[in-house]
């Protein structure tokens, strides 16, 4: 798919088909988010993924109770680890650089699922200590984004975005 049609074929999926998805198709989108950019290159962040359904609906309820995060067959959570950024960028990388590693490489992810056919939606709205929980995360790392991914079932619900000159402030 060439980039700019992936990019308008990419939508928030929240319904998804109980049809698993392929192990090759999985690790082509962590692939993807392995080559996300970085701060220095460092990658401070992890990718946990869960499949389990007593996992899944755990995370479910982490994430206010979020349906499409059950169904969908697997959810990665992605997890700021700063301590690979700390003896190099202090604070600053504690506190920012690596919540942006994680997020770009969750964008990445996303992409590459709807590259492959497959349905996702980016989940920010859950208690980090209940996933920190789930996913066994150390507390000096903190969870950003949950990615349910899976096939999508029916078709999204697509909303309209701001106009360029709503957006875009040229200085």
């Amino acid at each position: 798919m060439e980039f700019f049609e992936l990019v308008r074929q990419r939508h928030s999926i929240r319904n998804y088909s109980s049809q698993p998805v392929e192990a090759e198709k999985l690790n082509r989108i962590l692939e993807a988010a392995n080559l996300a950019p970085s701060a220095a290159n460092l990658q401070s962040y992890e990718i946990y993924v869960v499949t389990k359904v007593k996992q899944r609906a755990a995370l479910c309820k982490a994430a206010r109770g979020q349906g499409f995060v059950l169904v969908a067959p697997v959810s990665l959570v992605f997890c700021t680890n700063p301590v690979r950024l700390l003896e190099r960028y202090g604070e600053r990388g504690r506190g920012l650089y690596s919540v942006q590693d994680a997020t770009i490489a969750c964008a990445y992810a996303q992409l590459a699922a709807t590259a492959q056919g497959l349905g996702a939606v980016w989940v920010g709205a859950f208690d980090p200590d209940a996933v920190r929980e789930v996913i066994g995360v150390p507390e000096d790392m903190a969870p950003v984004a949950i990615l349910p991914i899976g096939y999508p079932e029916g078709e999204p619900e697509i909303k309209g975005r701001r106009t360029l000159e709503d957006l875009v402030h040229p200085v």
